[in-house]
């Protein structure tokens, strides 16, 4: 089965992921795939895995059930205010 591809239009984003992969020595959709999780991450505001295992990890230790850390967050909505 052929990988699925995606479309650009764009004369120079094509350029900028060429320009990209040939200097860091990567596959264009590699470069496409890490500059796209990069915007993802910053313009969402959401901290990636990597770093939210890491906090986990040296807050709770290496044994840590993950249930109770969320639930531990976890409050009730409230309801609409009429």
């Amino acid at each position: 089965m052929a990988e699925p591809q995606l479309s650009v239009r764009s004369a120079r984003a094509r350029d900028l992921a060429h320009r990209l992969a040939r200097r860091e020595n990567r596959s264009i959709a590699d470069v496409v795939e890490r500059a796209l999780e990069s915007y993802e991450v910053r313009e969402a505001g959401r901290e990636p895995a990597a770093a939210f295992y890491t906090r986990l990890a040296t807050q709770y230790g290496t044994d840590i059930d993950l249930e109770a850390v969320v639930d531990e967050n976890r409050h009730p909505h409230r309801g609409v205010e009429l």
